[in-house]
């Protein structure tokens, strides 16, 4: 049963996390919107498709957010719980303080059950759209924009330079335009006083010109030709295609999956099928690795062929002694020389096979690795929810601090530490110079290792140099 104070206990817990959630939440969106709000603007993307850029990079955000807030969240609450002397009237009641953190610890166990799903099942979907999402983006073309006295391809076929542009009425003063040759239009020269522009829905735009010239190439652009012919006009107008400036989304379905959008089933059966294969490679490296050469060396077969063994040796060259055993048993020292030297390509052949199988090797080996702490690390950071309780709790009661100050400095320096190990974690075990395991959970263990002693301390008073104080007789 849950009594009154465990009760007001993890309440106190819910002020303080929500806004430290709400907070990191916020400083992780500003973070994302400063890296790739360069990428957003100036090409007329939907603000639907901004929205939801946004809202698929939400998920990955909550992952990180969570732990962090739990951890300001128990420092404030326990802090408060121990600055009001409140821990001390419980231990002169005899109630043991590892009682009153049970429901907090259950809590934190659901959120980390949560959490865990929601990075296994939601984040990869989520980070699939996001990626897709952010390739159509960077695929688009600039939307149309003209600047005075600037050169503007933006549309396929043509190259606008123009004088001055009043913006009030749209209109265009003192244009050249280049038209390249098409299946449709020839090469062509234009230049015209006046021109404006007008809408023909979202995917063509007409250019109307007024009293311009045009210097037109009869041969539509194949081939260089002296031909061209030349009009005035008072009124001309042109549609342009801006279908490729329109923004396209593609099905992130039809989209290869990364390590990051992949679920931990999905990965570990990744992993399986290059377990098989390194399995495969080794047993190519471990068949019959003979290299006594064959009859033919070389391309030539005479020096193996039975009758050539018996041909008079009197034309021959006298066989040496050799150090090898082999190369004594032929009569001849020709026969000898190709064999050291058909042995020794053999040799080198495989020498090479089996660097190239270990090369093999070695990358579905760090394939593996990179597979491996996608998946520790979609459980590890929900469950840095249950150890920054074991934790925080027992720092905050010895702190007695509850106020938010206090609370965020001491979680800035545990977070740094925390983020670096498993950043430099993942980079180790990327590296195979770590186990995956030991890449995601190391930091893990060692707060939890920490928050267990100091719950201990706090319980019973015991401490680590007992250990190595002998009791008086």
């Amino acid at each position: 049963m849950v009594n009154k104070l465990q009760t007001d206990l993890l309440k106190r817990h819910i002020n303080p996390f929500l806004f430290c959630f709400f907070t990191l939440m916020f400083l992780l969106l500003m973070q994302f919107l400063i890296l790739h709000i360069d990428k957003l603007i100036g090409k007329d993307i939907p603000i639907s498709i901004i929205i939801e850029l946004i809202l698929t990079n939400l998920a990955y955000m909550v992952v990180l957010a969570a732990p962090m807030a739990v951890l300001v969240a128990t420092l404030m609450a326990f802090g408060k719980f121990s600055e009001f002397n409140e821990l001390t009237a419980l231990r002169s009641s005899g109630v043991n303080p590892f009682k009153i953190m049970r429901p907090v610890l259950v809590a934190s166990l659901l959120l980390c059950v949560g959490l865990a799903w929601f990075s296994n099942n939601v984040l990869p979907e989520a980070n699939q759209k996001a990626r897709s999402l952010f390739i159509d983006i960077r695929l688009k073309k600039p939307g149309f924009d003209l600047k005075p006295n600037t050169f503007y391809n933006g549309i396929e076929g043509y190259t606008f330079l123009v004088e001055r542009i009043d913006s009030e009425t749209d209109s265009l003063y003192d244009i050249t335009l280049f038209q390249e040759p098409n299946d449709n239009k020839q090469r062509a020269y234009i230049s015209a006083e006046k021109g404006f522009l007008e809408s023909k829905g979202d995917q063509a735009l007409n250019l109307i010109l007024i009293n311009g010239n045009m210097l037109q190439f009869a041969n539509a652009g194949r081939g260089p030709s002296d031909r061209f012919e030349r009009h005035s006009f008072a009124r001309h107008s042109m549609i342009m295609d801006l279908s490729d400036l329109s923004f396209m989304r593609s099905d992130p379905e039809n989209r290869n999956r990364s390590d990051r959008t992949m679920s931990s089933r999905a990965m570990l059966a990744v992993v399986d099928s290059l377990y098989k294969e390194i399995e495969q490679q080794i047993s190519i490296a471990s068949r019959d690795s003979s290299v006594i050469p064959t009859k033919n060396i070389s391309g030539r077969n005479s020096y193996f062929a039975p009758e050539a063994l018996m041909k008079d040796k009197a034309d021959s060259i006298k066989a040496v002694q050799s150090e090898y055993m082999v190369p004594n048993m032929f009569p001849k020292a020709s026969i000898q020389r190709s064999l050291l030297a058909e042995s020794t390509r053999q040799l080198r052949e495989y020498e090479n096979s089996l660097e190239s199988i270990q090369s093999n090797i070695e990358w579905r080996e760090k394939r593996i690795s990179r597979y491996l702490v996608e998946v520790h690390k979609k459980f590890s950071i929900p469950f840095a929810c249950v150890v920054f309780i074991l934790f925080g709790a027992p720092v905050g009661i010895m702190l007695k601090r509850g106020n938010f100050g206090i609370a965020a400095l001491v979680s800035t320096v545990v977070l740094t530490f925390y983020w670096v190990s498993l950043i430099q974690g993942e980079k180790l075990a990327d590296r195979l110079f770590i186990s995956p395991f030991w890449g995601m959970w190391t930091f893990n263990i060692a707060l939890t290792l920490a928050g267990i002693y100091l719950v201990v301390r706090l319980s019973t008073g015991f401490r680590l140099r007992d250990l190595f104080t002998k009791n008086p007789q």
